[in-house]
């Protein structure tokens, strides 16, 4: 199996295989790391939090040139097609690490060959092709075209492949700031966005990047900071700005948010003892996305806390998710919907 994340992070990634999951880590590189057998559930998606894409049973493929890689990818593509009929879009997804200088056009135009090598010979099959990941709650088991170049001779290619969430996002010129990325990313982890309508309290929200990302949707936004707001997320008619306490801001008797938003600069077991465990707990939000900064900790014990019967997670959110976003940096977005509170009917914009 191949995994690949945020490159600079393979390190972490390749501690997470082995301490966590039993995993047998043979090499890595930029932003993958090759583990030697799969453990028990990876197909139905128990990937490691810093792990974006997995590569199940890939082939390993050499060559020196252009048309020997191509052929080499295509042949094995069109040799899987065999007593398998496609009728809808699938995935062919092409990648390596932008870290290796000029490795983005030896994959355009390996991609390129080998499209046209499709196209030849099963057109109807090569229309379908695109090249967006799958999207949907939770990871998701595709099967398609996965291509990894791991240098500009070498890839790993692959039939069949899990689909962690993380991706890039557009940005918005109108964001406060990069942030607004991450939230915008942690939807698509999550399979559901704020809706018009849904009420929303962002806890730590300067510059406002996350509550723009919301108000922008239609939603009406609680923004909680004593920082002042910038860009789009100033002044608009769907944020209300409170300068107060993230951790002291509680909602009134009886008030459920839709959304709790939570990206603060703060020790991860404060914000998770002092913050997220109460709403959580009184049920003071239906859905959350949460960052974890972990530059001061131990990312690996984190996750392992994260993931302990004692964890508020696992206590009154049983099925959240916790995964190193392609925008992230040294943090965990933790993304889910707490037990027993469906989501509410968006109430109508006013």
């Amino acid at each position: 199996m191949l995994l690949t994340c945020q490159a600079g992070y393979e390190a972490l990634l390749a501690r997470e295989v082995a301490e966590r999951h039993g995993g047998l880590v043979r090499e890595q590189g930029p932003g993958w790391v090759r583990v030697e057998a799969a453990w028990p559930g990876v197909a139905e998606g128990a990937l490691p939090s810093f792990a974006h894409l997995a590569l199940l049973a890939p082939r390993e493929v050499k060559g020196d040139t252009v048309n020997a890689l191509a052929g080499a990818v295509g042949d094995f593509f069109l040799d899987g097609l065999r007593g398998e009929r496609i009728d809808a879009p699938w995935p062919a997804v092409w990648q390596g690490p932008a870290e290796l200088v000029g490795l983005g056009r030896r994959i355009s135009a390996v991609e390129a060959a080998c499209a046209e090598q499709v196209r030849r010979r099963v057109a109807r099959v090569a229309r379908l092709a695109g090249a967006e990941l799958p999207r949907g709650p939770g990871p998701v088991r595709a099967r398609g075209l996965f291509v990894h170049f791991t240098d500009f001779g070498r890839l790993w290619v692959a039939r069949e492949a899990v689909v962690a969430g993380p991706r890039r996002m557009a940005d918005d010129p109108l964001a406060p700031s990069r942030s607004y990325l991450k939230v915008e990313e942690a939807y698509v982890v999550l399979g559901v966005e704020p809706l018009p309508g849904e009420r929303v309290v962002d806890l730590g929200a300067a510059p406002g990047g996350w509550s723009y990302s919301a108000a922008r949707r239609g939603a009406r936004v609680i923004a909680v900071d004593n920082g002042p707001l910038k860009g789009g997320a100033l002044g608009h008619p769907d944020i209300d700005h409170r300068r107060e306490d993230a951790f002291r801001f509680h909602p009134a008797a009886g008030e459920t948010f839709d959304w709790l938003f939570c990206d603060l600069v703060e020790e991860p077991h404060h914000v998770l003892a002092d913050l997220v465990t109460p709403w959580l707990a009184r049920g003071w939000c239906r859905r959350f996305v949460v960052n974890l900064k972990f530059g001061r900790v131990d990312p690996i014990r984190l996750r392992r806390e994260l993931a302990a019967p004692e964890s508020p997670l696992t206590r009154y959110a049983p099925g959240a998710r916790v995964v190193h976003l392609f925008h992230d940096r040294e943090e965990f977005t933790v993304v889910g919907t707490v037990a027993g509170l469906a989501p509410a009917p968006a109430a109508p914009s006013a």
